[in-house]
């Protein structure tokens, strides 16, 4: 396995821990649709860590309309962890079409005048 170092090493950008508030749109495991309330815990330009209500199948593919901008983005679901005390889960999700500021933040390791 590898080591928390290179793991940080090997990502494609840095991570921001910040809470954005988000609706995601999809369809259960059942079929039903999906249109939910949730919030961001961690973002990168190419993904992000998110609470959910609902656990969603590795694969899946969602929408998430950021609640500050009002702009919506494809992600892809890659992780979803265990049901933490509050019921929700923590999911990782990859953007599929990265758009430079969807999450209106600028990243560490972005420069100044990009």
């Amino acid at each position: 396995m590898a080591s928390a170092r290179a793991m940080i090493e090997r990502r494609r950008s840095s991570r921001v821990l910040i809470r954005i508030p988000i609706r995601i749109f999809g369809n259960l495991s059942a079929g039903e649709p999906l249109n939910a309330a949730a919030e961001t815990i961690a973002v990168s330009r190419f993904g992000a860590l998110l609470r959910i209500s609902h656990p969603l199948p590795l694969g899946t593919r969602i929408e998430v309309l950021n609640g500050l901008s009002q702009e919506t983005r494809e992600f892809r679901i890659v992780r979803v962890g265990s049901a933490d005390v509050d019921g929700l889960f923590d999911v990782g999700v990859e953007i599929l079409y990265p758009a430079r500021r969807f999450w209106g933040i600028q990243f560490p390791d972005e420069s100044r005048s990009a």
